[in-house]
């Protein structure tokens, strides 16, 4: 096996085999990315090159190893509260906002959401709402990714202490997990059990998801096409209720993408209302 000096023809038939089946566009100069995420696997099932991983992804019956290599080149990324400015701005704006709607149960999507911390964190800042508030606004949040390794363990609740220091404060680590022995930290149960986790590709049909009244897309637009994008953000509009919110990476916009929003800015940052 080697994956040294990549055949050009091969590393652009795993480009467009990778964009095919997640979306992912990886870029011309990109080798060593493929390189460093997929030796150990080629190593595993003895493949002589990228060309005949290509062939083997192309043949029936390669569901579990096209869910491999998507795992493998997806990169999870996160952390807690990360970013800040959308919490403040749901704790601040988008749940008294329900509340003066008066509405009592809301829905939310958090997509690409790797190992949790992001939908966790949501559950954490609604709770932080209904302990200032006398309305109990209550909610379910679904987080997805593509990744069937990261929604495992974001199910679980379970981390460790270097994954929970990074972004939360010493109160929140204290009011929201157990700790467990050998620097194992689990999520309280009274967070978890307002989420749910299933694995979801961003380029598959969102009927089945329901309607939302928040959804967060973040830091995941920027590795998808133009075209992709668009797909992405018109199947998101359709599911979204009208007033709901839609909220984006703080390196991300609509852009041209689409009329459907109005821009609400913050002093920290942006989000999108459906109109």
């Amino acid at each position: 096996m080697s994956l040294k000096n990549i055949d050009p023809k091969h590393y652009d038939a795993f480009r467009k085999l990778l964009e095919e089946y997640s979306g992912i566009v990886l870029g011309a100069n990109k080798q060593y990315l493929v390189t460093s995420r997929l030796s150990k696997l080629m190593s595993e099932r003895e493949y002589a090159n990228l060309g005949e991983l290509v062939e083997k992804l192309k043949a029936a019956g390669s569901t579990e190893l096209r869910g491999r290599v998507i795992d493998l080149m997806t990169t999870n990324e996160t952390q807690w509260f990360r970013d800040d400015y959308p919490f403040s701005v749901l704790l601040s704006v988008v749940y008294p906002g329900f509340v003066e709607e008066k509405k009592q149960h809301v829905k939310i999507w958090s997509s690409a959401c790797s190992t949790g911390q992001e939908p966790y964190s949501i559950a954490m800042a609604l709770h932080e709402h209904q302990k200032s508030s006398s309305a109990r606004l209550a909610a379910n949040i679904i987080g997805t990714d593509i990744s069937p390794t990261v929604i495992e363990q974001a199910k679980s609740g379970v981390y460790q202490l270097s994954e929970i220091d990074r972004g939360l404060t010493p109160e929140r680590k204290r009011d929201y997990f157990i700790e467990l022995p050998d620097g194992i930290w689990k999520l309280k149960t009274d967070i978890s059990r307002n989420v749910s986790f299933r694995n979801f590709n961003l380029l598959d049909s969102y009927k089945g998801l329901g309607r939302f009244d928040l959804i967060f897309c973040r830091n995941v637009l920027i590795y998808f096409s133009t075209e992709v994008r668009n797909q992405i953000i018109g199947g998101m509009t359709e599911i979204l209720n009208d007033g709901g919110y839609l909220v984006l990476g703080a390196s991300e916009s609509l852009g041209a993408h689409s009329s459907a929003y109005d821009l609400v800015r913050f002093k920290s940052g942006v989000v999108y209302k459906k109109k």
